[in-house]
């Protein structure tokens, strides 16, 4: 077995461990993100501040954290009381009753939360209500590639419309080569006359997609 296929093995074992845990809590586990209709443009709560003990020369890695379902926002907003730099992507959404009808803002990658930190502080992160664990591979935090998460904060501060996709990573691959998402690397896919790219974060085995002119892409 290739040491790319005894990763992915090992991150799809931690993701098994925690279906175990929240089905332990009484949670459904986090799982495959349902495609919602859009109604405005993708948002993040953003890094509002440092930890005191913060070194501003090695501000740390990004990591993903686990957490229990629809409890991103509740995780993100005590990870920022507690000075610790976190990034959670949202995307607004209009849900149907038989009676009305309502916007709501989720998570654009549901059950995860995006932390920047040293290591010596992940105590104080994993003390916090609904945090299940951190993305991990043999119990060890694995740091997420700083231009993924660097490049899709870009993104969603200009404006950019992203909604939930199942990951994927086979297909056409093509970059963005004009407009605000110039530069992106992705695979292209057609939906009725619409063009979507699709943006993974492979660490986490989920994907997002946003609606592009083709005209504007190139292959790879």
């Amino acid at each position: 077995m290739s040491a790319s296929a005894v990763f992915w093995h090992l991150v799809v074992k931690e993701q098994l461990k925690v279906e175990r845990s929240c089905k332990a809590r009484g949670e459904a586990a986090p799982g495959k993100p349902k495609v919602e209709k859009m109604t405005g443009n993708s948002r993040a709560i953003e890094p509002t501040g440092l930890s005191p003990s913060t070194d501003m020369s090695d501000p740390g890695n990004w990591y993903a954290l686990y957490t229990c379902p629809r409890h991103e926002k509740s995780v993100a907003y005590q990870i920022e009381q507690r000075r610790i730099a976190c990034f959670l992507p949202l995307y607004r959404s209009m849900r149907r009753w038989k009676d009305r009808r309502k916007e709501l803002e989720l998570a654009l990658f549901p059950g995860y939360v995006f932390v920047r930190m040293a290591l010596q502080e992940r105590l104080r992160v994993l003390q916090i209500a609904s945090v299940v664990r951190f993305v991990s591979v043999n119990g060890q935090p694995v740091a997420l590639p700083e231009s993924e998460i660097e490049s899709l904060r870009d993104r969603l501060r200009g404006g950019v419309h992203a909604e939930p996709h199942p990951y994927l990573t086979v297909g056409r691959r093509v970059r963005v080569r004009s407009g605000p998402l110039a530069g992106t690397q992705g695979i292209l896919l057609r939906r009725k006359e619409k063009c979507r790219l699709i943006l993974s974060l492979d660490l986490i085995m989920r994907s997002v997609a946003v609606e592009v002119d083709e005209a504007d892409v190139e292959p790879l």
